[in-house]
């Protein structure tokens, strides 16, 4: 019972602190980033904090993996912008928008690992599978590759078709697994 009663109020505590120094961090960074217009920043920082506020919310329902899913997103997007506003991430939307597919499969991971305990393959495949989408098209959005993206479809369509069927049929031997 001791040990429970201290669990909690040092959960309690450690809580507290980091929410004072997301504020204080914020607050500073505002301050410091004074030659930004205070509207470029503020869409940032919402996602911020709404990820925070679905942390929060994932955490107080116990195993709620939709809302850190949800967090864990919102969060990788904040950051980005937030990149983006100040000038250290100097792309495009039409260069970067195959980011949102890599942040997705990094969201799923940590909400797989908290609904089971450990990261699991139903999750596992899918955010790979996510994470290397995002990364193929970084190549054409970025215009890394020699040719467009639809030459490469038109000439390598049966091989996207093949690993989107073995993709399939590991998510769900996968699942199987997972439910014995």
């Amino acid at each position: 019972m001791k040990n429970a009663a201290k669990r909690k109020i040092f959960a309690r505590i450690v809580f507290r602190v980091g929410v004072i120094l997301s504020l204080l961090s914020c607050t500073v960074l505002l301050v410091s980033l004074a030659s930004i217009t205070q509207l470029q920043i503020i869409g940032s920082f919402l996602l911020l904090i709404i990820g925070g506020l679905c942390v929060f919310v994932a955490i107080k329902l116990k195993r709620r993996s939709l809302y850190l899913f949800f967090a864990a997103f919102l969060i990788l997007v904040g950051l980005f912008m937030l990149l983006h506003v100040t000038g250290a991430a100097k792309l495009t939307f039409k260069q970067s928008w195959p980011l949102l597919s890599v942040f997705a499969g990094l969201a799923l991971l940590p909400a797989g690992g908290y609904r089971y305990g450990s990261v699991r393959r139903i999750y596992l495949i899918p955010s790979i599978a996510l994470i290397l989408l995002g990364g193929f098209l970084m190549l054409f959005s970025l215009k890394i590759t020699n040719f467009s993206f639809k030459q490469f479809i038109l000439n390598w369509y049966p091989v996207i078709i093949l690993v989107s069927g073995i993709m399939l049929i590991l998510l769900s031997l996968s699942s199987t697994r997972d439910r014995v």
